[in-house]
């Protein structure tokens, strides 16, 4: 497993894509859990999939095996958590995959919604902001679509692995 190192570091470099994450970062939890079903949902459509045999699902079975077996509240918990990088068992296994990893645990949670994963419910209504941010990404070609997700899904779930300090904050030159 490998981990994202600077979590806060934007992958996402045009300001258009920029843009758009930080009008998801400005979501509360849980519309930006709503937001990643309706872009998850519009996969295919308007916006471009995430080709998901780039992954490696066996890098996560806590996430995607032994998660479905959880209950619905459980696993809304468990979806909170990682979303506000709090340090739990879950969002510690999240945050150690790399982003095409934890883009396929969105996906595949994504899949199974309504199923084996728990779902929308029947009269949730998008407001307003979710509707925007979906439409900012909507318009964007695929790489930056590729960008926002990226960066999204790479911001979310708890590591404590810290970036190694570089030449200009140490003052040191490396060794070998």
């Amino acid at each position: 497993m490998t981990a994202s190192y600077q979590k806060n570091a934007p992958q996402a470099l045009s300001n258009e894509t920029q843009k758009v994450v930080e009008a998801f970062n400005r979501l509360d939890t849980d519309a930006k859990l709503a937001w990643l079903y309706f872009a998850y949902e519009k996969m295919g459509k308007s916006i471009t999939p995430a080709a998901p045999s780039a992954a490696d699902p066996e890098l996560a079975p806590i996430l995607l095996d032994d998660y479905y077996k959880l209950s619905e509240d459980e696993q809304l918990t468990i979806m909170r958590q990682i979303v506000n990088c709090e340090d739990s068992e879950y969002s510690r296994a999240y945050g150690a995959l790399n982003e095409k990893n934890q883009l396929f645990v969105w996906f595949a949670w994504a899949q199974a919604m309504g199923k084996q994963v728990v779902g929308m419910p029947g009269n949730y209504k998008a407001t307003g902001a979710i509707n925007d941010v979906l439409s900012q990404i909507e318009e964007l070609d695929f790489e930056g679509q590729m960008s926002v997700l990226r960066t999204i899904v790479g911001q979310m779930g708890y590591s404590d692995v810290k970036p190694i300090e570089t030449q200009a904050q140490t003052g040191k030159t490396p060794s070998l």
